[in-house]
């Protein structure tokens, strides 16, 4: 068995990994990143975020052919080309996980394919991932070779970044029409009818995709709204919306089994709202989406000392580090939100770290949850119950901005709210901050970035209320809502502008 030494040995290449590999590569410092896929990149590059953001950047078309007609435009959508959207969307994949390759070969990085176990803290034996004969290993990007049947690397600091997979339903494990992400990605065509178990992110996305595909999807949560844990009138606004375009919103429901039988699609049986009555939905699919579980149930976790939270989780400080010394943890492993953004901030911090930098913790208050549902939701810092609940808070208020008024919005058709959420701080209570965004609207996923900015770097509200927004677009309401929170905002009724002698301002602004 060959042996290889390397200052940080990382086992994962998703994007928790492959952005400590390059930031350590950078910063001088020799890595390797093992990785048991055939391809870098992860989850979310290969089964989540980027194929499924292809698929709904495809149902986008679809369901703007169908609402050209409000705005005078006859079409049709006369069908779906399923080879070539399968095409696009591996293209997609393809292209981003060959340019990842690109960089890491750039950089200098070492990419071992295989099956890494952690030894000891120091050592990680790799054997041939599934199907293979032979660890193999690449300088180059897309150029691999064999380094034997089995490897031991060294490393002076260990990151581990094996992420998570989908979480079963109870007693019901996936099997034929019962699927999970990953499946529902693979399906040669849309089903003609679903049901979907989950109020989060994946579910969402899946209920807009195939609904604006012609898909009848009934759509299971256990409790009255989606998005329960987000800001209330985010996931208020998101339920009436998804259910104004079709979707059928069971609430308070908990499901006994799933019954796949012997025939086509499935059959789950469910109760709703703690009666006794059994229910059922009928689906081509049934899709579980009811959030993942960490891939920390090797042996070699606990035969390591690795401390595990109950749920599973690696236990972490601020900067990632383990109890073991010298082994670090990020990404879908570690608590917080399941999030590539969130574990590609995680990795440069660790990366960093190792080399002797200071830098700023990730904190999971500044990292934005983006849902890329019809309409997109997405969220970034406090609500104000949460304001409300923190100590070092005060006067913390809310402000509603009605979404309508903005005229991107208003020829959209599209529904939607934003709140921001503001306080000042115990130590400058003169001087209010923005302390939470949360907006339902088109290009939620884009405006939520400037929410992040002025909540991570605490700008006074005072400030973020003059900056200026190009007219007219979406962001153009974020601007209005930061003026009307801070007593800066002008009439939102043009008929009450007229009233006053005319104002430039309203106009632009709506």
């Amino acid at each position: 068995m060959t042996e290889q030494h390397f200052d940080i040995v990382i086992i994962g290449a998703g994007p928790g990994g492959y952005s400590t590999a390059l930031r350590a590569a950078q910063l001088g410092k020799t890595v390797a990143l093992i990785e048991r896929d055939k391809t870098l990149g992860g989850t979310c590059l290969n089964r989540g975020c980027i194929p499924s953001k292809a698929l709904l950047t495809a149902a986008h078309s679809a369901q703007n052919i169908r609402q050209a007609e409000r705005m005078g435009i006859s079409a049709t959508l006369q069908s779906i080309d399923f080879g070539k959207l399968r095409d696009f969307r591996t293209s997609t994949v393809e292209t981003m996980t060959k340019g990842l390759a690109g960089l890491l070969s750039h950089r200098g990085v070492t990419v071992f394919r295989g099956e890494a176990e952690l030894r000891d803290v120091h050592d990680v034996h790799v054997a041939p991932a599934g199907g293979e004969a032979q660890v193999m290993r690449s300088f180059k990007a897309g150029v691999e070779e064999p380094v034997g049947s089995e490897l031991t690397i060294k490393g002076e600091d260990i990151v581990l970044a094996t992420g998570s997979r989908p979480l079963p339903l109870p007693g019901n494990p996936f099997s034929g029409a019962l699927i999970d992400s990953t499946q529902a990605l693979e399906l040669d065509t849309f089903p003609s009818s679903a049901v979907i178990v989950g109020a989060g992110a994946v579910a969402l996305e899946f209920a807009s995709l195939w609904n604006a595909a012609g898909c009848e999807v009934t759509l299971l949560i256990r409790k009255d709204r989606v998005l329960s844990s987000w800001e209330k009138r985010a996931s208020m606004t998101l339920t009436r919306e998804l259910k104004r375009r079709g979707i059928s919103v069971v609430t308070r429901a908990s499901v006994d089994y799933v019954d796949t039988g012997a025939n086509l699609g499935a059959t789950v049986h469910y109760r709703q709202g703690g009666g006794e009555e059994e229910r059922t939905a009928y689906g081509e699919v049934v899709l579980a989406a009811i959030g993942r579980m960490p891939n920390t149930d090797a042996g070699w976790f606990a035969s390591n000392g690795i401390e595990l939270e109950e749920r599973g989780y690696v236990s972490t400080d601020a900067y990632g580090r383990t109890n073991v010394e010298g082994v670090w943890a990020l990404g879908d492993i570690t608590p917080g939100h399941a999030l590539a953004h969130r574990a590609f901030e995680q990795g440069i911090t660790i990366a960093e770290t190792i080399a002797g930098l200071d830098p700023k913790p990730v904190s999971d208050e500044t990292v934005p949850q983006v849902v890329f549902s019809f309409p997109e939701a997405a969220s970034v810092g406090l609500a104000l119950d949460d304001a409300k609940s923190c100590e070092t808070i005060i006067n913390p208020q809310e402000t509603a901005y009605p979404m309508l008024s903005n005229s991107r919005m208003l020829m959209s058709g599209e529904g939607g709210s934003m709140t921001i959420v503001s306080g000042a701080m115990a130590g400058a209570p003169d001087v209010p901050l923005v302390l939470g965004v949360h907006i339902v609207s088109p290009l939620a996923s884009d405006l939520i970035a400037e929410a992040e900015q002025l909540v991570g770097n605490r700008v006074p509200l005072a400030a973020a209320a003059r900056l200026i927004h190009p007219h007219p677009t979406f962001s153009e309401s974020f601007g209005e809502a930061l003026r009307r929170m801070a007593g800066l905002c002008i009439p939102d009724n043009p008929r009450q502008s007229r009233k006053n002698g005319g104002n430039r301002a309203i106009w632009h602004g709506s």
